[in-house]
């Protein structure tokens, strides 16, 4: 159990639910081939068979003069890492691009499939072996709306599909999300539209989630809800059960802050070059993106924090600008750099989007389970949990204090005694 929210908490005094935030670390993918570029990004990542697997949009955008150039269709690639911090893009001679298959790409999009294929594992005990891995992708053209797709290998993919899209209804220029529901036996995926803001009429990204029993045919998409927080607009969503209590949904929706443009852009890094990408559409050039946390019990009603979860940082010239601070898509569990010290959780994140000719993925760190933590001051304070039965046969409390610091427990009965 995570003390994510207060669904377990009965009575808190002298210490409050505190947000933490993931600690930068090194640069572990640079896009820097023909196929790859400054539009790389909805990366994804999972653990498989004794390797690190990671999923990426490969593409280029370019900022010419007034114009904004992209040199080829949007292609999914692949790399694949043994300790989540050290990659390697393989050439797996699939996919022929500028007359080569010396390359790491899974998919060349022909319908534009590339632009966000994000695969799974399929935990589904009916699943069939040749569709172990699955994955949903946007067809630009064609059939528009979410494809569905299956591989035997994580490797080389094809349609499950018949030709027509299983999902239509959705904005889906997002990363669109799909994984197996374990504990209510359904296919959940989470994708992105748009609704009226409700004081400005205004078009704002929404999240929206939607359900299957066979991955192929799907409830109609419903928006979900943010109970207590303003109205903003959500890029993507990065949703998934949290690996270590599959019962809770994590996410890191990317926070999507437009403003009208000005003079004080000047203040930014890059200024010419991000004027130069206002010629496309003036959000280009105006708008910063940050990442936020969010949890939920149902997959509906998230509890969403206003303060960022993973902020642009100090100022330099690869943080600051739309497309940047994307999280990828999920956490997963790696071995500490410090020499006996305990795993703990490498997320991951896009930077240098769109300002140059390469992007750039970089790890963050966070102690296993450390998104959100019960804090006090040095000053004694104290949790009361809700009463509840344990069956187990050890009861363990992930806790840090300072050296001079300490923990007490005590059990009571349903009386208080």
């Amino acid at each position: 159990e995570l003390f994510i929210d207060d669904l377990l908490i009965d009575r808190m005094t002298d210490v409050r639910l505190e947000l933490h935030h993931p600690i930068p670390r090194e640069i572990v993918l640079v896009h820097d081939q023909p196929w790859e570029g400054s539009g790389c990004g909805y990366h994804q990542v999972f653990q498989d068979e004794g390797r690190y697997r990671l999923y990426y949009r490969g593409w280029q955008i370019r900022v010419e003069g007034k114009k904004l150039t992209r040199p080829h269709i949007p292609v999914a690639c692949y790399a694949e890492s043994l300790d989540g911090i050290h990659w390697v893009k393989p050439q797996l001679g699939l996919i022929e691009f500028e007359g080569s298959k010396k390359n790491n790409i899974v998919w060349d999009g022909a319908g534009y499939e590339g632009h966000d294929l994000t695969p799974f594992i399929d935990t589904n005990p009916a699943a069939s072996k040749e569709e172990k891995y699955k994955a949903l992708a946007w067809a630009w053209q064609g059939s528009k709306g979410l494809r569905a797709f299956g591989s035997p290998d994580a490797i080389r993919w094809s349609f499950m599909d018949d030709g027509k899209a299983v999902m239509t209804k959705g904005a889906f220029d997002t990363q669109n999300i799909a994984f197996w529901d374990t504990l209510r036996k359904e296919y959940r995926a989470y994708i992105r539209d748009f609704h009226l803001h409700a004081s400005n009429g205004e078009n704002i990204r929404d999240v929206r989630t939607s359900t299957s029993k066979d991955f192929m045919n799907w409830t109609e998409p419903v928006m979900v809800s943010f109970p207590d927080v303003p109205d903003e607009p959500l890029y993507t969503n990065q949703v998934a059960p949290y690996y270590r209590a599959p019962h809770i949904f994590i996410g890191f929706p990317v926070r999507y802050s437009e403003r009208a443009w000005d003079d004080h852009y000047k203040n930014l890094p890059r200024y010419e070059h991000r004027k130069g990408r206002t010629q496309g559409h003036v959000r280009y050039g105006s708008a910063i993106t940050d990442t936020l946390f969010m949890s939920s019990r149902d997959g509906h009603s998230f509890k969403r924090w206003g303060e960022s979860f993973l902020r642009p940082g100090p100022q330099h010239p690869n943080n600051w600008a739309y497309g940047d601070n994307y999280m990828a898509w999920h956490a997963v569990e790696t071995a500490s750099s410090i020499p006996g010290a305990p795993n703990e959780i490498s997320l991951y994140a896009s930077e240098n989007y769109w300002t140059g000719k390469t992007s750039q993925l970089r790890r963050y760190s966070l102690r296993v389970d450390g998104f959100v933590s019960v804090a006090g001051p040095m000053k004694e304070g104290e949790l009361l949990p809700l009463l509840f039965i344990f069956t187990g046969e050890s009861l363990e409390i992930n806790f840090a204090t300072s050296a001079a610091g300490s923990i007490r427990i005590e059990v009571q009965n349903s009386a208080g005694s």
